[in-house]
């Protein structure tokens, strides 16, 4: 059986997921309980203005007064989508490689 020449193997590189951007319905997510939380609150101190006398009462006041623009602040707050790219795996942070084995590559056999 004669033998064949090898053909040159592949290297493809792997890229990382954990630099890829927050999508979309996620930062939309997050910014939404945001602004809910921030609105519970604002709830929360209305009651307690009506509930508590003193210095307190007034400090709800100020609470349920500013927090509205805090919660708005903080829902149209967006964070990076595009800023950021995937990058390729960094070759020294791998560890227990093979002998002959490049970082950040796959080998793949070639099929006839």
């Amino acid at each position: 059986m004669p033998l064949r020449p090898s053909r040159p193997k592949k290297l493809v590189v792997v890229h990382r997921v954990t630099s890829a951007p927050m999508s979309l319905a996620e930062d939309t997510d997050m910014r939404i309980r945001r602004y809910l939380i921030t609105m519970a609150v604002r709830t929360a101190c209305f009651i307690l203005a009506v509930v508590v006398d003193g210095w307190l009462r007034w400090l709800f006041v100020l609470g349920a007064v500013l927090l509205p623009y805090v919660a708005v602040v903080l829902a149209n707050a967006v964070g990076p989508r595009w800023g950021s790219r995937i990058t390729g795996v960094d070759k020294y942070a791998e560890t227990g490689l093979a002998a002959g084995s490049h970082p950040g590559t796959i080998h793949h056999p070639q099929h006839p």
